[in-house]
C-alpha cells in the first residue's frame, strides 16, 4: 500500500516532443536538466528521444556524463560549469561543451589536448539576458580565439547560441532586440571564418511563438513536460506529465475557532473535519502554499489550511465525507477536476517550472506510466 507518489506519464512526454517537432523545421533539443524538471533525468530523456528529439540539453557536466553512462549516444550539450572541473571527461564522452569566455575556451582547449581529440564547442553570446554568455563587447575576441583553436585542431565549433530574457511575454520589445544582437553576433563569427552547423536561441516560449527564431535547433524545456511557459489558458496540444498525490493519513472533527498547524495561521469557521495529508516541504510542497495551495480531495478542490510543514499539511473539509486512505491530488493533468502545476504556480506567485522541479529527488517515489523510452528486454533477457 502506498502513502504518497509522483506519477510520470512517459507517453505524454513523448507526445509533447512529437508535437513540438511537428511545429518546426529545426532540430529539437529536449532539455532534461534538473532531473528532467523533476520528472527523472534518464526516463525523461528516453521518452523525449522516442518523441523525435535529436539532441539533449543539460546544465551540468555530471548530468551529461550520467546520460552517457546510461548508454545514450545522442548529441548532447552541457553549458554550466565552474572553473577546474574535469572537462576532459566530457570531451572523451563526446559531450558538447559551452564556451562563454576566453577562460572557458582555454579550459576546453586544455581538456581537448589532454584526451587528444577535438572538443565540440558551442559559443554563447549574451544578447541581453545578462547571465551566461560573452557580452557583445567581448564577442569578437572569443570568436577569434575559437577560430584559432579550430584551425589548430583543438576544437570544432558546432554551434553559436544565446537565450531569451522575455520570450514568455510575446511581443516584448526585448525579443526582437535580442534577435538583432544574435544576428550581428553570427555575422561577426562569419567574418572570423566560423559558420557553425547549429545556431540556436529558442526556448520553449520562442519555440511555440516565434518560428523566425528557430534557426537550426530549438531548445524546449518545460513544454516537453506538458506545461506552457506562456500566459493564458493551458495549451490543448501539450499534456502535463506529472501527477502528485497522497493518501489521507488522519481525519478528525474539531470545533469552530480551532487554530490549525504551526502558528495557528488558520482558524476554522465552524465545526469541521480536518484531513491530514502526508506531504510537506521536505517532499517538494512549497511552504508558500500555506493557506493557498489547491488540493483535490473528496470531489472538491480545497485550499491548504494553515502552514505547510516539513512532512504534512492539513485540509479543511467542512462536513464533506472524507476518510483516512482517501486520495488527495495536489496537481495533475486536470482531467478529473484536479489542479494543475500551473494552478499551483498561480496560487503562490511562481512559475510552473518551479512546482514540478521541486519534486525531483524527493523521498516520494516516482512511478512511471506508459512505455515511451522504456528499454525493451532482449530475447536473451
Amino acid at each position: 500500500m502506498w502513502q504518497a507518489e509522483i506519477r510520470i506519464d512517459l507517453d505524454a512526454i513523448r507526445d509533447n516532443v512529437a508535437t513540438l517537432c511537428a511545429g518546426t523545421t529545426a532540430e529539437v533539443m529536449a532539455v532534461v536538466k534538473a532531473d528532467g524538471y523533476g520528472h527523472g533525468l534518464l526516463p525523461a530523456a528516453r521518452a523525449a528521444l522516442a518523441g523525435g528529439a535529436s539532441w539533449l540539453g543539460v546544465a551540468t557536466l555530471d548530468e551529461a556524463l550520467t546520460l552517457r553512462r546510461a548508454g545514450l549516444t545522442t548529441p548532447m550539450l552541457a553549458w554550466l560549469y565552474a572553473p577546474g572541473l574535469p572537462l576532459h571527461e566530457g570531451v572523451e564522452a563526446d559531450v558538447d561543451l559551452n564556451a562563454s569566455s576566453l577562460a572557458q575556451l582555454d579550459e576546453v582547449v586544455v581538456a581537448a589536448r589532454r584526451v587528444r581529440r577535438p572538443a565540440r564547442v558551442h559559443l554563447k553570446i549574451d544578447t541581453g539576458l545578462s547571465r551566461n554568455g560573452a557580452p557583445p563587447s567581448g564577442w569578437p575576441a572569443l570568436v577569434e580565439a575559437a577560430a584559432k583553436a579550430q584551425a589548430d585542431g583543438d576544437v570544432e565549433v558546432v554551434g553559436i547560441w544565446s537565450h531569451f530574457a522575455c520570450a514568455d511575454a510575446p511581443g516584448h520589445e526585448t525579443i526582437d532586440r535580442q534577435l538583432a544582437v544574435f544576428a550581428e553576433g553570427l555575422a561577426t563569427a562569419e567574418r572570423f571564418g566560423i559558420e557553425p552547423r547549429y545556431r540556436h536561441i529558442a526556448n520553449s516560449a520562442a519555440t511555440l511563438t516565434r518560428p523566425d527564431a528557430h534557426y537550426d535547433l530549438v531548445r524546449p524545456g518545460v513544454a516537453i513536460y506538458g506545461l506552457s511557459p506562456l500566459p493564458g489558458p493551458p495549451r490543448a496540444d501539450l499534456r502535463p506529465a506529472m501527477t502528485v498525490r497522497a493518501r489521507v493519513a488522519l481525519t478528525k472533527r474539531v470545533p469552530a475557532g480551532q487554530g490549525v498547524s504551526y502558528g495557528h495561521a488558520y482558524h476554522t469557521d465552524s465545526e469541521t473535519t480536518l484531513a491530514l495529508v502526508p506531504l510537506g516541504y521536505g517532499d517538494g510542497v512549497p511552504r508558500h502554499a500555506s493557506n493557498v495551495g489547491p488540493v483535490h480531495l473528496g470531489g472538491a478542490v480545497r485550499r491548504i489550511a494553515g502552514r505547510v510543514c516539513m512532512d504534512q499539511f492539513v485540509l479543511d473539509c467542512g462536513d464533506d465525507q472524507v476518510a483516512e486512505g482517501d486520495v488527495a491530488v495536489l496537481f495533475g493533468a486536470g482531467d478529473n477536476g484536479e489542479p494543475t502545476a500551473t494552478d499551483w504556480a498561480d496560487a503562490i506567485g511562481t512559475i510552473n517550472y518551479e512546482i514540478v522541479t521541486r519534486f525531483g529527488g524527493s523521498r516520494v517515489p516516482r512511478i512511471y506510466d506508459g512505455s515511451a523510452g522504456i528499454p525493451q528486454p532482449t530475447e536473451a533477457e
